[in-house]
């Protein structure tokens, strides 16, 4: 049984979550051929993700995503887990990137897929390859959605 909800838990942007919803679900299914999935998408402010990094992670200062895997195993087709993406962060490093924040938070959720499907970035051999499947999957997307229709009116 696949379950996929989002959270919109921040103000500093109006996000489109139908949009978001959409967009991830073509991730999942169709760009990754999961058949089983139970995924939580949490949009939270750079101060709430900044208290997540350093209540769980140990780390102080914001971060752009932070994933929680709940799964009981790894397997190939099923992911299950929580993944936080800080909005502000997003805004911030689109500028930093010449890009627009809602591009940055859909590369933020496909990291953090990613990292449920059992991808690591703390090595750079490791962050090179799940970079490439992350650009990958974000040109994909990208062919299908307007990121800029995020906004929500």
């Amino acid at each position: 049984m696949s379950e996929l909800a989002i959270r919109n838990r921040q103000r500093s942007r109006r996000v489109h979550i139908a949009h978001l919803k959409k967009i991830l679900r073509t991730l999942l299914v169709d760009l990754l051929r999961l058949r089983d999935y139970e995924v939580c998408v949490h949009l939270v402010s750079s101060s709430r993700i900044a208290r997540l990094n350093a209540r769980f992670l140990g780390h102080s200062g914001s971060t752009d995503v932070i994933t929680f895997d709940a799964s009981a195993s790894p397997q190939r087709d099923r992911i299950a887990g929580e993944i936080f993406v800080s909005v502000g962060d997003a805004v911030a490093q689109a500028r930093q990137f010449r890009t627009s924040w809602q591009s940055e938070i859909v590369r933020y959720v496909i990291n953090g897929v990613l990292h449920l499907r059992g991808f690591d970035d703390l090595k750079p051999g490791a962050r090179r390859v799940m970079k490439r499947q992350e650009n990958r999957l974000l040109r994909q997307l990208g062919q299908r959605f307007r990121f800029r229709a995020l906004t929500r009116a």
